[in-house]
Order: C-alpha cells, then sequence, then structure tokens
C-alpha cells in the first residue's frame, strides 16, 4: 500500500472517529448475507437496514452514484450467498447482470432502494423454492461451480474428487443422490447448455464451438447434440438464433 493511501486511510478513520461513525462490521453483513444463503426472509429486513443506514459506505459525492456502487456490492455478494445456498449459478449471475443494468438507469436513489429490496427478495425466495425441493451439500456445490467455471477444460470423476478432497466413488455416489444426475451426465447437460447458446448468440463456426468446449471433434459435439435436441446443431441455429453458417456441414 503507498503512503498516499495510507494517508488517506489515516485520515478518514481520524474523520469517522470524530464524527462518532464507523462502518458496520463485518459480522453484520456477512449475517445479512448468511439469511439469503439460509433462505430466511430476515435478509430482506436486515439488507435493507444496513443498505440505507449512514454507515454503510461512501463511495462517491453524487448520491445517486453512491447508491449505484453500494447497490453492485450488495447484489454481487447477494449472488454468491444465493448460489452457496443451492441457487443454479448461471440463473443466479443473468439476474444479478439484470438488476445491475436497472441501477445503472436508475434516476434517484429511492429508485435504487426499491430495486434493492426487489433484489434481495428475489433472491432469497429462490432459494427458498430450492431448499424445498433439496438441500445440496458442500461438495456438491463445489463440483458444481467448477464445472460452471471450467467447461472449457477437461472434466471428469477424479479431477472433482481432486478439488472437493472426497473419494471419486463416494463423490460420485453423493452427487447422484443429491441431483439424480451422474457426474458425467451433468457435466455433458452443461456443455449442451454452453453449446446452445454459443449457437444462439455467437457467429462461432461448430469446430470451434467443439475446440473451445474442449469436445474431442465437432463431428462427436454434432452427434451428442442430434441425440439430446433431436435436431441437428445447423436446424437449431436457424430455428433459435437466425442464421445458419456454422461453418460445417450437420445434416
Amino acid at each position: 500500500m503507498n503512503d498516499s493511501l495510507e494517508k488517506k486511510i489515516s485520515h478518514l478513520q481520524f474523520v469517522q472517529r470524530e464524527n462518532s461513525t464507523r462502518h458496520h462490521s463485518y459480522s453484520e453483513e456477512v449475517l445479512s448475507y448468511e439469511y439469503i444463503k439460509q433462505g430466511d426472509m430476515k435478509a430482506v429486513e436486515e439488507g435493507i437496514r444496513i443498505f440505507h443506514s449512514d454507515t454503510v459506505g461512501h463511495l462517491s459525492d453524487h448520491p445517486l452514484r453512491n447508491a449505484q456502487y453500494l447497490f453492485v456490492a450488495a447484489t454481487t455478494l447477494a449472488t454468491r450467498y444465493a448460489i452457496e445456498g443451492g441457487m443454479d449459478h448461471e440463473t443466479a449471475y443473468i439476474a444479478s447482470d439484470l438488476f445491475i443494468q436497472r441501477a445503472d438507469k436508475a434516476e434517484s436513489v429511492s429508485e435504487i432502494y426499491a430495486i434493492h429490496k426487489e433484489m434481495l427478495t428475489y433472491y432469497v425466495k429462490q432459494v427458498i423454492s430450492i431448499q424445498r425441493k433439496t438441500v445440496l451439500s458442500k461438495p456438491v456445490i463445489q463440483c458444481m461451480d467448477y464445472i460452471y467455471y471450467h467447461l472449457h477444460e477437461t472434466l471428469n470423476g477424479q479431477i472433482l474428487a481432486d478439488i472437493t478432497d472426497l473419494n471419486r466413488s463416494y463423490l460420485s455416489t453423493l452427487f447422484h443422490k443429491e441431483t439424480g444426475s451422474t457426474l458425467s451426465d451433468y457435466i455433458m447437460s452443461k456443455k449442451m447448455e454452453a453449446v446452445e447458446n454459443m449457437l444462439k448468440y455467437s457467429e462461432y463456426t461448430l469446430s470451434e464451438i467443439s475446440e473451445y468446449l474442449n469436445f474431442s471433434s465437432y463431428s462427436y459435439l454434432a452427434k451428442i447434440f442430434r441425440k439430446t435436441h433431436n435436431m441437428t446443431p445447423k436446424e437449431y441455429r436457424i430455428r433459435f438464433g437466425g442464421h445458419s453458417d456454422i461453418g460445417e456441414n450437420m445434416h
């Protein structure tokens, strides 16, 4: 940390002491987000109390911009804890993006407050809904998290066993028991979701998609896709992406 930053921090600490103000303690903030993870509606009440307080933090002299910055931080944490509570990663992150985009367009602090309340309520309700269906253990969530971020790499049971520090056979049994899916089937389903998105929203050829997602060949990818979707990748792109050039003849 450079001297200039240290001086600024020391000055702000002095000002806060003189004004008898302080940031909320770490434990207070963690507790408010733990409620999200637990699917407890107290998260909304506590989150609002902290977000509206004068000690939440000062990131900008412009009131609206300050509220927007704080909202981004709050949404990032809420998203993480919702995922730890069992919410699907992709759904959680897409929702986060949408809430932040709305906050970016807000024209008043009161509008930010309303979006913040809606955001907290949404994540808690999602976790409640999921936890009523199933409670996922930490190793299973770790696997899902790792798979989400490493779809473009080699993925198998041994790699996941290593990152969870569990026996491969035990992990496979645990994952199947809690999700109803084998590890290999789950990995493939997530890869297929990624293929769908790339066919719909990108101009990548099937060969490029295959290489990016670490399939052995684009013909193998096409075979699996036809089996799971009852159509070729080209047909899928025409129907849902609005264009057809995928670089290979996949009929």
